[in-house]
């Protein structure tokens, strides 16, 4: 059994984004990222000052706009719109979720698909889709590159996908897809979940629930991946995978915490990376 080290595949391509912006900064571009923080929600704020150490470690231009919790849709709006325009901001991302009475789909929408560095605009996930795209979901693509990192080809194999969400499940899936997986997504309705889940070689869970993956759910050998973040009885961080009980089973196991997550803060500077260089027309 082997351990995925999300950190180790993390800071590689953090890496790579740092020498390419070292690059651009000879051409006299430095990339801007605007993270926009509504509220004061305890874990959107480690992500917040996660993203922007990332951003001081790869050499990014980041501006923070925090918000109160009784901001409005208008004046949020507002804010989209002046980033939009500025030249000196290639990224736009508002951490969600967002405080009730906002409206998330109107503020996605409202970014340029050109500085939608989520890949949450209905643009950017229709080329998804059809496989035809500028940027990718980050954690998604964050996983499939842990996978490639590890040598694990999924051409072929019998993938399962637990979540169905916007921002993980679907273009989970869809990744997959694309590189010859055969995929089949599950989620609260699902019947037979258990049978499902034991025939996948490769088992993604994203679903957010402590430890809801056991060792009866998992076939031996597979390839198991924990997009997870919860709190268990104790109050310890732990993923969708009840990781103590599987991993023997398992070929490579993402943990919790160190697999996933920093992977995704890596393909956000990714993407920060190649939006910089599409709007100052950089190949």
């Amino acid at each position: 059994m082997t351990i995925i080290d999300g950190k180790k595949v993390s800071t590689a391509v953090k890496e790579n984004v740092k020498k390419e912006v070292e690059q651009l900064k000879a051409k006299g571009v430095t990339p801007g990222l605007a993270v926009i923080l509504v509220g004061d929600d305890p874990a959107s704020r480690v992500y917040v000052n996660n993203k922007k150490k990332a951003c001081e470690f790869v050499g990014f231009k980041s501006e923070e706009f925090a918000l109160p919790a009784d901001t409005t849709q208008d004046e949020l709006l507002k804010l989209v719109d002046e980033l939009n325009n500025r030249k000196d901001i290639n990224g736009i991302l508002c951490q969600l979720p967002l405080p009730k009475g906002l409206d998330e789909n109107a503020v996605i929408e409202a970014i340029s698909p050109m500085k939608d560095v989520d890949a949450f605009h209905k643009q950017n996930v229709g080329r998804i889709m059809i496989g035809d795209y500028d940027f990718l979901p980050c954690t998604p693509a964050g996983i499939m590159e842990m996978l490639h990192d590890y040598d694990i080809n999924v051409d072929g194999k019998n993938c399962v996908v637990i979540g169905r969400s916007n921002i993980v499940g679907k273009p989970m899936a869809m990744l997959l897809l694309h590189e010859n997986a055969t995929v089949t997504i599950c989620h609260s309705h699902t019947k037979n979940l258990k049978e499902i889940a034991s025939g996948a070689d490769v088992l993604v869970a994203a679903v957010g629930k402590a430890k809801f993956v056991t060792e009866d759910m998992v076939k031996e050998n597979a390839v198991v991946i924990d997009v997870g973040m919860n709190r268990d009885e104790n109050g310890k961080l732990c993923g969708d995978v009840d990781f103590e009980n599987v991993k023997d089973k398992c070929s490579f196991i993402t943990p919790v915490p160190g697999g996933v997550g920093p992977m995704t803060i890596a393909t956000l500077m990714k993407n920060t990376l190649k939006a910089a260089k599409l709007q100052n027309g950089i190949d």
